[in-house]
């Protein structure tokens, strides 16, 4: 890599406008009009002249060895270059900036290069005279949904952040119809999709520095390019109207920029879709307390809750208020209606908002992550107060989630709060999700409802005694976690070695296995390799 590469990358990095290389003066970006050094002592006429030879050609080469200005231009990694190098009183004076003819090129270039990496043959697309719609990406190729060789010269029409969106839209598009849950886009890899919980590289060229960062902020509101450009990192939403909803992660990491998108459906799913049971879909004529959804990152938790709220908007008349970042699912008004906030857009924080919704007139809130001890005190008290809340952690298991909750609080105030969520408390949806067999995924719930036995646990401190209860009270609707594998085992939904992954209490799962006559070799040896004895301490060793 060229030495200049280095001080390019930053100006990319950056979105810096262009880069001084001055001698006798440090090395600047302007960023918005403003200077900013990127070195820490001046630069020497030899250096000067040693990063611009490095990537000259021959010409310019010639013209800097003797002393005399050049401009020429430079493509890399980081993009195309316009360099413009000149002597003042003796001193040389570069200025570098985004050859923005060439770099257009370039970005076509790339475009048709993913299309053409596929092998598949692409029919171009005829400019038309008709004017650019507002959203170009409506004018990408549709007949091959997604093939990026076919949607190539039609994203070579657009100009700027345009070809970058378009360009985006096809990857999602390409996202979705092939049912993959995330796409992950990293610098110096080609996008990769997360299919069936596996991650699979797509077989086209990796992604530039340059490229990638107009991709994403050509789709960012501007709030979020402020905050990607001071903090490095920003959630937003990003909406294919008629394919999907998207949740959007922006980051920066050693390579460059890199992004996340969790595909979210653009239809609002319904609890029969989901496979709810009929008594987690009681929780939702309450008309006061705490339900709660858990489970790992990338588990449903959203889909579940988004699921739970169509039911409460297809069977209550009631003021829900959801406090969210980002929204994912938009729900219609229906028999209800719906008040859908984000936090950083609509509001500050999720506490902010808990406390503000007190104010109006609400039935139902959910909280789209109960992130820390205020926000969960706020929605403890909400629900105890007369208004059904909704909202989600990211624990494992039911009876986890409780002791996380009371866990969060100073020790003086934990008998009080055990007091409360043993009051406030109706449910506990914790799920994960498995590999289905012949592909996809199906999520295993485990439910816990309250009951005098569970109130009494919670309020006592006992709450190791509830997968007890929760054993002895199937008939009400509970299901243990090991259970609920178990009964997609017995379907023929997913295998037993997955549903040993998942399990919690791997001992009991694999006793129900081997009840049922199935095969568990899978787990004996690695049951077998725990219990071997370890070997002992070489003689002469320390004591």
């Amino acid at each position: 890599m060229a030495q200049l590469d280095r001080f390019l990358s930053a100006m990319v990095s950056h979105r810096a406008s262009a880069l001084r290389l001055d001698e006798t003066a440090l090395a600047e970006l302007e960023i918005s009009g403003a200077a900013r050094p990127v070195t820490k002592a001046p630069l020497t006429a030899a250096q000067v002249v040693s990063l611009l030879r490095e990537v000259a050609p021959a010409p310019s080469g010639e013209a800097l060895a003797a002393g005399q200005p050049t401009s020429f231009s430079y493509v890399s990694d980081e993009g195309a270059f316009a360099i413009d190098a000149t002597r003042n009183a003796g001193r040389w004076q570069v200025r570098i900036t985004i050859d923005e003819g060439r770099e257009r090129d370039r970005l076509i270039d790339h475009a048709r290069d993913l299309g053409g990496s596929r092998g598949a043959a692409a029919e171009p697309v005829a400019p038309t005279d008709a004017t650019p719609p507002s959203n170009p990406s409506l004018r990408l190729v549709t007949a091959t949904h997604g093939a990026i060789a076919s949607d190539a010269d039609a994203i070579a029409h657009f100009d700027g952040a345009d070809r970058a969106r378009a360009m985006l839209d096809v990857l999602l598009r390409a996202m979705v119809e092939k049912g993959a849950s995330d796409l992950h886009l990293r610098c110096g890899e080609p996008p990769i999709l997360r299919l069936h919980g596996e991650m699979h590289r797509l077989d086209e060229p990796a992604l530039e520095p340059l490229w990638l960062d107009a991709m994403l902020r050509s789709i960012m509101p501007e709030r979020n390019r402020r905050e990607y450009t001071d903090s490095n990192d920003t959630d937003y939403a990003y909406e294919l109207e008629g394919i999907a909803r998207f949740r959007a992660n922006a980051l920066k990491d050693r390579r460059g920029p890199a992004a996340v998108f969790r595909q979210i459906p653009a239809t609002v799913v319904s609890v029969e879709q989901m496979g709810i049971s009929a008594e987690v879909q009681k929780l939702c004529q309450l008309n006061k307390g705490l339900v709660l959804v858990t489970g790992p990152t990338g588990s449903g938790k959203s889909t579940t809750l988004c699921s739970l709220i169509d039911l409460v908007n297809r069977s209550r008349s009631d003021h829900v208020i959801t406090i969210e970042d980002p929204i994912e699912f938009v729900h219609p008004n229906k028999k209800c209606i719906i008040t859908q906030r984000q936090v950083g857009v609509h509001t500050g924080s999720f506490k902010s908002a808990l406390r503000a919704a007190l104010r109006e007139d609400p039935d139902i809130i959910l909280v789209g992550e109960l992130r820390d001890l205020e926000t969960v005190s706020i929605a403890i008290e909400t629900a105890e107060t007369g208004h059904l809340v909704f909202g989600t952690l990211h624990t494992t298991t039911a009876a986890g989630t409780i002791d996380r909750i009371i866990d969060q609080f100073p020790a003086d105030r934990q008998s009080q709060i055990r007091v409360m969520l043993a009051e406030s408390l109706k449910g506990v949806i914790s799920q994960t999700l498995c590999k289905k067999i012949g592909g996809g995924r199906v999520a295993a719930r485990e439910v816990l409802l309250s009951i005098t036995a569970v109130t009494n646990l919670i309020r006592e401190g006992k709450t190791f005694q509830i997968p007890t209860v929760m054993q002895t009270s199937k008939r009400l609707g509970m299901v243990t976690l090991n259970d609920a594998l178990l009964e997609l085992v017995d379907g023929a939904l997913i295998e037993p070695m997955e549903g040993y992954a998942k399990a919690v209490d791997k001992t009991m799962f694999l006793g129900a296995l081997k009840a049922r006559g199935l095969d568990t070799s899978f787990a004996e040896a690695e049951q077998a390799a725990k219990e071997a004895p370890k070997p002992a301490a070489a003689a002469g060793g320390r004591r």
